[in-house]
C-alpha cells in the first residue's frame, strides 16, 4: 500500500495549514524524505555550518577572516581592513546583494530560501535532525505531540530542549566571536560573565533569539514575518525555475494500490499525498506555486520515490519554469528581464571592487591649524598644518613625510613615523618662506611615501600671506 493521506484536514489555498480553523498553531511535523536533492541539501548544509564556525578562526593576512571590531570602529573582511570612514563602501555591498537577490530570484526562484538561507541552514541542518534523534520519525512525533506527559515524555523534551539550548549558546558564541575575535571570546569565558556583563548580556539575548526560532517559531519565520515569500510574485515570472506539479501528466488524479496499476484515464498522480507530509511549511504543492513554498525540492524526492515504486517516469514534481510545467514550451534563459538584473549586478559588484581596490595604504588630509592663517617673524611667512594619516593596510607600516614646493622651507617633528594597522596619527607641520618671495597664494604640496612599498600620497595645502603691496 502506498502512503496515504495522513491528514484529516488537509492545506487549502484560502488559510495556512499550520493555523487551524480555530486560529491556534498547528505544529508541523515534516515527514523523513530520501532523495538526490535532499542528499545535496544536507552536504550544503553541513559545509554551510562547518564554514559559520570557522570563520572565526580562519587568519587572512595575519588577522581573522572576519572581525567587526565595532567597539573600535575596525572591520576586518578577508584580509581587507576598513573603518567608519569606509562604511560609504557598504553602499556598493547592499546594492550588489540586492540585484542579485533580483536577479537568481527572477532565474531560479526561491533556490536561496531552500538550500542557502540561515533560517533553513539551521532548522534542516541542525534542530531538526535533533528533533528526529530524540522524538522519532514523524509518525511518532505526531503521535508524541498531544499525548500525556508521562515519565518518558518529559525526558525525551528535556534532552531534546537542552540540545536546542547548547547548540543556540555555541551559534550565539561564535556569533560573538565575530566581533570581539575568537582569542577574546575564549579570554571572556574564562574570566566569567561578570567580568564581561555586556557581552555576556548580547550572548544571552542572542541565544535566546535563536532557540526561540528553531524551538518553536520555526516555518512562522518564512511564511509571517520574512517579506520575501511575498515579494516572489513580483520577482518572478513564467521562465523563472521553481518546484512545480505537471497538472497535465497528473490530473485525473486516482489512487493505485499496486506498482503499475492505473484506473482508465486516470493521470499519474496517485493521491498518495506524499509530497504534503514532507514539506516544511505544510503546502499541496499541487494547487500551485504559494508563498509558503521555500524550493526545498523535498516533494520533488518525495514523489520521485512514489513514481519509483510505480515504475512510472520521474519528474511529476520537479523543477522546471511554470511555462513548460503548463505545456507551453521550454523556458527562455536569457530574456529581459534577467539581462537587465544581470548588468545591474555587474555594476554593484564592479562599483565594490573598483572602490575597495582603489584604496590606498596610506590616507592623508591635512587642516589649517586654528587661529591666524599665517604668520609674520623675521621676514619670513610662516603657516601652520596638521597632517592626519592613517594606515589603512592590515599590516605596521612606516611613512616619512616631506614635501615638493620649491622655496618653502618645511619643518615637520619626527617626520618619519610608524603606524599600526588602522591607526591614525596627527602630525604638526610648519611651512615658511620669505616675505619678500611670496606674491600670492598657493597650493603646498606635501608627501608622505610607504617607506616598504614606495607608495607615495600626496595632498596640497592652501598657503597663505600677506597681499602684495601695489606695484610689486
Amino acid at each position: 500500500m502506498l502512503p496515504g493521506k495522513v491528514r484529516a484536514e488537509g492545506p487549502s489555498l484560502d488559510r495556512l495549514y499550520s493555523i487551524r480553523t480555530d486560529g491556534s498553531r498547528r505544529k508541523l511535523h515534516p515527514a523523513d524524505v530520501r532523495g538526490r536533492f535532499v542528499s545535496r541539501r544536507r552536504v550544503g548544509f553541513a559545509l554551510l555550518v562547518a564554514f559559520y564556525v570557522a570563520l572565526p578562526f580562519l587568519q587572512v593576512g595575519g588577522h581573522p577572516a572576519v572581525h567587526l571590531d565595532i567597539e573600535t570602529r575596525r572591520f576586518f573582511l578577508l584580509g581587507g581592513v576598513f573603518d567608519s570612514r569606509d562604511v560609504w563602501r557598504a553602499l556598493f555591498l547592499g546594492l550588489g546583494f540586492s540585484f542579485a537577490l533580483l536577479f537568481f530570484t527572477a532565474w531560479l526562484g526561491r533556490a536561496y530560501c531552500g538550500w542557502v538561507c540561515p533560517q533553513t541552514v539551521f532548522l534542516e541542518g541542525i534542530y531538526r535532525p535533533i528533533e528526529r534523534l530524540i522524538d522519532g520519525p514523524a509518525q511518532r512525533r505526531r503521535k508524541l505531540e498531544p499525548a500525556p506527559y508521562t515519565a518518558g515524555k518529559i525526558a525525551r523534551r528535556l534532552v531534546k530542549h537542552a540540545l536546542f539550548a547548547a547548540v543556540s549558546l555555541t551559534v550565539a558564541h561564535v556569533a560573538l566571536s565575530l566581533v570581539v575575535s575568537a582569542h577574546s571570546m575564549v579570554g571572556m569565558l574564562r574570566e566569567g560573565p561578570g567580568a564581561h556583563p555586556e557581552a555576556f548580556a548580547w550572548t544571552m539575548a542572542v541565544a535566546a533569539a535563536f532557540y526561540f526560532d528553531f524551538a518553536w517559531f520555526r516555518e512562522q519565520l518564512c511564511i509571517a514575518i520574512c517579506p520575501y515569500g511575498r515579494l516572489q510574485s513580483v520577482l518572478i515570472d513564467r521562465d523563472s525555475l521553481v518546484v512545480g506539479y505537471d497538472a497535465g501528466r497528473g490530473e485525473p488524479r486516482r489512487h493505485a494500490e499496486a506498482a503499475g496499476a492505473r484506473p482508465a484515464g486516470a493521470g499519474d498522480c496517485v493521491d498518495c499525498h506524499r509530497c504534503v507530509v514532507v514539506c516544511p511549511t505544510g503546502i499541496d504543492i499541487r494547487a500551485g506555486l504559494q508563498l509558503e513554498c521555500i524550493a526545498c525540492a523535498q516533494c520533488v524526492d518525495a514523489c520521485d520515490e512514489i513514481m519509483d515504486r510505480l515504475g512510472r517516469p520521474r519528474g511529476l514534481i520537479r523543477y522546471d519554469s511554470p511555462r513548460a510545467l503548463d505545456g507551453q514550451g521550454r523556458s527562455g534563459s536569457l530574456r529581459p528581464r534577467l539581462v537587465v538584473y544581470g548588468v545591474l549586478l555587474l555594476a554593484a559588484f564592479g562599483g565594490l571592487v573598483a572602490a575597495t581596490a582603489g584604496r590606498k595604504a596610506v590616507e592623508l588630509s591635512v587642516f589649517r591649524v586654528r587661529g591666524a592663517p599665517y604668520v609674520l617673524e623675521e621676514g619670513r611667512v610662516r603657516n601652520a598644518f596638521e597632517l592626519h594619516l592613517v594606515n589603512k593596510a592590515s599590516h605596521p607600516i612606516r611613512v616619512v613625510i616631506s614635501g615638493d614646493s620649491p622655496g618653502v622651507a618645511l619643518v615637520v617633528p619626527a617626520p618619519e613615523r610608524a603606524l599600526e594597522p588602522l591607526e591614525g596619527i596627527r602630525v604638526p607641520v610648519f611651512a615658511s618662506m620669505p616675505e619678500a618671495a611670496f606674491r600670492r597664494p598657493f597650493e603646498l604640496e606635501l608627501v608622505a611615501r610607504d617607506l616598504g612599498t614606495g607608495e607615495i600620497r600626496r595632498v596640497t595645502a592652501r598657503f597663505l600671506g600677506p597681499p602684495a603691496p601695489s606695484g610689486r
